[in-house]
């Protein structure tokens, strides 16, 4: 096995700058390792810049995931999604070990108190049954709103600095959570609206939105204001139509924001009815009911939108 090094950096103990590693022969950056004969070469003049160097890879192979993970000894990462960062150990449910026959009566209710204990060890205070029960209620609002792992991770940071902040004191655990979770999806970029979160977690939309700004005051955080070219590509594959619907939908979107006709304006609407529009101009002809319905908006505030944009922009479309 041969593996190109190329130009290696090493930092200096001393001083903060960077050397890099070259061939001492001819000065080559170009090196590489031939883990087969334990050497480091240079690939321009064949010096052996090191030698009986270690392997550091495993000595197994696997050639799919499925083998991967049965091989590999190591365990899962580190995740803030779970309280303990993942880094616990459990007992297993099973009451017959690997390789053996099997155990006695004795032995299984040995191992059901072992297992109730680490149960019990795994949580030790309130602050630990806390943030457990919040990072359940996060997974379950990140499967709901089919968000990716990105999300949830962050969330869960943003949950994890209110509860050092002492935020949570006195308020509910799932409107919180609620908050974190669209507290994260406006920081990554991810269209979803109070509504949509409100209607998931079955709780209320101003009791969220009070705690959203709550922990945004008092964490001091920084969060973008929602992008709408986001809304209009999340409506485009809900409507399946074209791309060339979705790229225009996007262009009336950029023109009206150098125009500063969505200031003020919820990004969902103005996003609604800038597809309405693109649907209108490719005839791929859709109805405000069926958009308002996917928007999660009514229809006066698409054909509002709708009539602004066609008077601001100057658009004529076919009647």
């Amino acid at each position: 096995m041969v593996e190109e090094v190329g130009q290696t950096l090493e930092r200096r103990p001393e001083s903060s700058s960077r050397r890099i590693r070259l061939c001492p022969e001819c000065g080559g950056s170009r090196l590489m390792r031939d883990y087969d004969a334990a050497e480091v070469v240079c690939m321009a003049c064949g010096y052996v810049v090191q030698e009986k160097i270690a392997d550091t890879r495993p000595e197994w192979r696997a050639f799919d995931d499925e083998q991967r993970a049965k091989r590999a000894r190591t365990g899962a990462p580190m995740t803030y999604t779970i309280h303990d960062k993942g880094l616990s150990t459990i007992i297993d449910w099973r009451d017959r070990p690997t390789g053996t026959k099997g155990v006695s009566a004795d032995q299984r209710i040995e191992l059901y108190k072992l297992r109730k204990w680490q149960r019990r060890v795994r949580v030790s205070d309130a602050t630990e049954r806390n943030l457990a029960v919040a990072l359940s209620e996060l997974s379950k609002l990140s499967s709901a709103l089919s968000l990716p792992k990105t999300i949830l991770e962050t969330a869960s940071v943003i949950y994890r600095r209110a509860i050092k902040r002492r935020l949570i004191r006195g308020r509910s655990i799932h409107n919180v959570t609620a908050a974190a979770i669209y507290m994260s999806c406006r920081q990554c970029g991810i269209p979803r609206t109070l509504d949509e979160i409100a209607s998931v977690s079955t709780l209320n939309k101003k009791d969220i939105g009070r705690s959203y700004r709550f922990m945004l005051r008092e964490l001091g955080m920084f969060v973008p204001p929602s992008a709408n070219r986001n809304y209009a590509a999340r409506f485009s594959n809900k409507l399946t139509i074209s791309g060339k619907a979705e790229g225009i939908a996007i262009r009336i979107l950029e023109i009206a924001r150098q125009m500063k006709l969505t200031s003020g304006r919820g990004p969902a609407g103005i996003a609604a009815a800038s597809t309405y529009i693109a649907t209108v101009l490719t005839n791929e002809r859709k109805t405000q009911r069926e958009i308002a319905e996917i928007a999660n908006v009514t229809e006066v505030t698409i054909r509002n939108r709708y009539k602004e944009l066609l008077e601001k922009l100057m658009i004529e479309v076919p009647i």
